[in-house]
């Protein structure tokens, strides 16, 4: 019955979100038409939308996404080639519940971590 899930997470600016996740990450803006507010970004089969919350506290938000890669490895250095910040609590690691592991903060604090199953 479920197919897929699109998390919402909040943005203050949705200019700086943009860009963040174009340059930072690699993703592109989903769809053809510019919402107010509003926000679609994509990559591969990964869709995030973001809605508009322009009082939120970026240290008092608590935002976050769990994202499956096939290849983290990969992804790992296309990040660091782009000189996005890696969080300092969340470098590339094998965690104890077999996941291989990294972390990042966007501009709004909402932290994107990116695994893959090592099984």
């Amino acid at each position: 019955m479920l197919t897929e899930i699109h998390p919402k997470l909040p943005m203050r600016n949705k200019h700086v979100t943009r860009e963040f996740y174009a340059t930072r990450l690699g993703f592109e803006e989903f769809g053809s038409a510019d919402f107010e507010g509003y926000l679609m970004m994509q990559k591969d089969q990964i869709q995030i939308h973001f809605f508009e919350f322009k009082t939120l506290d970026p240290h008092e938000n608590y935002g976050q996404v769990y994202i499956r890669t096939d290849n983290i490895e990969a992804f790992y250095k296309f990040l660091l080639d782009k000189r996005t910040p890696i969080h300092p609590n969340g470098p590339l690691e094998i965690k104890p519940w077999g996941q291989k592991e990294f972390s990042v903060l966007d501009p709004d604090h909402n932290l994107l971590t990116f695994g893959q199953s090592l099984k």
